[in-house]
């Protein structure tokens, strides 16, 4: 992409702009007073400062585009009205070529409106001072032509610039659809090479005992079957060592539910691996008839809560949360998401 630097624009605009002074200078002389056309250099020089202030914003203030069009308006009157418009007078008309540069200026600077307006105000200007055909002896035509250009030129950098962002906004969603399609392949991956690492025994067992398995291993099929279960609806909940744990709670005869309800989807690496491994301890020192294990609200304290219940007499466990006859919370621990200090 090719792009001009803004210093150097400003510096030609600011050469381009003092020209027009050089030319009033020279002929300064043509005024009938020359007080009105210092006092119009003036403030075209003021302006077109205030134009083009280097620390300026792209976009000029609306109130500073209302500005430069009354101003263009004042330096026209001053210049035009010390002059014989019913004859040629050579670069003593330099306010028209002055007036449609700070036009420009604006224009580039997001005031078209204003610029279009100062065009028309000076093409009244000029027809009144002298007549029709002074539009194209003194310069008008070519100012509006300067302004129409820079119109259409920022109007289509414009467009490119929005296109341009739009496209970039386009890859970068693109990017992070498929950093996440790679993440969530990779965690399938792993999580199948799991399954297939725990079940895969079990299953050439069956096969070679023609699906005649003693009673220790259909216990162990259970315990293999919430394995899975676990990786379905614990999700980050688990690391190996929580893993381990859960395996070797089950076979001590506690019944363990994982329930990750996206709760720490947005921890860090490190903060989910304390939690992890403060599971992992809670899960292994667990005496309770059943552990329920579920992930926080994204803006609690508590990233997880473990429960740990006995079951009553009837040999079930109610719900988190509720209560039946003779079960009893026998453990409950929250890790938090965050260290107190």
């Amino acid at each position: 992409m090719i792009s001009l630097p803004r210093a150097f624009a400003i510096a030609l605009a600011a050469i381009f702009s003092a020209y027009h002074l050089v030319l009033a200078t020279y002929s300064i002389g043509t005024a009938r007073s020359p007080w009105p056309v210092l006092l119009a250099m003036a403030i075209y020089a003021g302006l077109t400062v205030m134009s083009l202030w280097p620390t300026s914003p792209l976009q000029m203030p609306n109130w500073m585009g209302a500005l430069v069009f009354g101003g263009s308006i004042v330096i026209s009157i001053l210049v035009l009205s010390q002059l014989d418009g019913s004859q040629p007078n050579g670069y003593a008309t330099w306010s028209v070529a002055a007036v449609g540069t700070l036009l420009t200026i604006i224009t580039v600077r997001q005031q078209a409106a204003f610029a279009w307006l100062g065009i028309a105000a000076l093409a009244v200007i000029v027809v009144i001072w002298a007549n029709p055909l002074a539009l194209t002896t003194t310069g008008v035509i070519g100012s509006a032509i300067w302004v129409a250009v820079a119109h259409a030129l920022t109007r289509a950098l414009a467009r490119a610039a929005r296109d341009t962002s739009f496209y970039a906004r386009a890859e970068l969603e693109a990017a992070a659809w498929h950093a996440t399609h790679e993440v969530q392949l990779t965690e399938g991956r792993h999580r199948l090479d799991y399954i297939n690492r725990v079940a895969g025994p079990m299953l050439h067992l069956i096969v070679d005992t023609g699906g005649e398995l003693s009673a220790e291993d259909q216990r162990e099929c259970l315990h293999v079957e919430g394995a899975i279960r676990d990786e379905i609806r614990g999700r980050l909940l688990l690391n190996e060592d929580v893993r381990a744990e859960v395996f070797a709670a089950r076979r001590r005869g506690i019944d363990v539910s994982l329930l990750d309800d996206g709760g720490l989807d947005d921890v860090t690496d490190a903060t989910r691996t304390r939690i992890q491994s403060q599971l992992a301890t809670e899960i292994s020192r667990s005496q309770a008839d059943r552990l329920i294990v579920r992930t926080g609200a994204d803006d609690g304290a508590a990233a997880v809560t473990v429960v740990g219940l006995r079951v009553g007499d009837d040999g079930s466990a109610v719900a988190l949360g509720a209560e039946g006859d003779g079960d009893e919370v026998a453990q409950w621990t929250e890790i938090p998401r965050a260290l107190e200090l």
